[in-house]
């Protein structure tokens, strides 16, 4: 049986993963908006807000994890039909520098898609004007399973 990524792209997927995400009550809590889908890369932006900072000012680790799981998850969704969906089940973030700027990005790309389990990678970016800094990179294990 061939991956969903070896599949023709589903025309409805952007409209399948944007659904998720509104559905998503942490991704409005914080803010965060779903700002580009194709097939297997997914960009979600979150804007800056004292709300989402630790104490020395920078945005938490909690955010900037929170929008990387986010973004890996609805980049392979964007791979898979409307009868399927996916879920966390592991990842390790590395914050490399200070996330300070106007908002972050996180960039989730698939990986490898398999039957059950798939890999995707997300880098997460700190924009200050016309600055885009990496700030954090995560690689996720997500598993596949019917839409409930």
């Amino acid at each position: 049986m061939p991956s969903a990524a070896s599949q023709a792209p589903d025309p409805l997927a952007a409209s399948y993963v944007q659904q998720d995400f509104d559905h998503s009550g942490l991704m409005q809590r914080l803010g965060a908006q779903l700002t580009q889908v194709l097939p297997g890369e997914v960009h979600i932006t979150l804007p800056y807000s004292e709300h989402l900072t630790q104490h020395l000012g920078y945005f938490h680790a909690g955010a900037t994890s929170a929008i990387a799981d986010a973004a890996g998850s609805m980049a392979a969704r964007s791979l898979l039909p409307a009868d399927q969906t996916v879920v966390s089940v592991e990842f390790k973030i590395n914050l490399m520098a200070p996330a300070v700027g106007e908002a972050l990005e996180a960039v989730g790309r698939v990986v490898r898609q398999g039957r059950t389990l798939t890999v995707t990678q997300v880098d997460v970016y700190a924009l200050k004007g016309s600055e885009r800094k990496p700030v954090a990179l995560m690689q996720q294990t997500l598993f596949n399973l019917p839409q409930p």
